[in-house]
């Protein structure tokens, strides 16, 4: 007789221990599921960001930053028109480099808000996403759509 219960016991104690794992597995498939808007919506603001973390970034101490470099052409130059058409260029041809097609990048301190550099129509810009970055006195800004 003690043998009986003892069975019905292990079995018992199996199936217990089964159905935790089941409900765990369900658990933690539940959680692990990605949410696909949210991955949606960082691909744009990774993209401007990173692309600013590039104009801002040296790769070691002795190289100099776009950013540093637009900002010593615009404080040499007084902030005068030419060197803002010099800036623009410079900034037309880098960010080209990059394959954008709809862009815009100005300068929103000194400069009250001068666009620098754009590309493609800003009027029709329906996902919007935004990277900044200071240098001195000046604060550049990029959009990308």
């Amino acid at each position: 007789m003690l043998d009986k219960k003892g069975n019905l016991y292990i079995i018992d104690a199996v199936l217990a221990v089964i159905l935790l794992l089941i409900v765990f597995l369900a658990v933690n498939t539940a959680i692990s599921i990605p949410t696909p808007d949210y991955s949606y919506q960082t691909q744009d603001i990774k993209t401007a960001q990173d692309i600013m973390e590039i104009l801002s970034g040296k790769v070691n101490i002795t190289d100099r930053t776009f950013i540093g470099d637009i900002s010593g052409v615009l404080s040499e130059g007084e902030n005068s028109k030419e060197a803002i058409r010099q800036v623009s260029k410079m900034s037309e041809d880098k960010l080209n480099s990059y394959n954008l097609k709809n862009y815009k990048f100005s300068e929103n301190n000194v400069l009250d808000g001068e666009v620098l550099a754009s590309s493609g129509d800003y009027s029709k810009a329906g996902s919007l996403s935004k990277a900044s970055r200071s240098y001195g006195d000046y604060y550049y800004t990029l959009y990308l759509w």
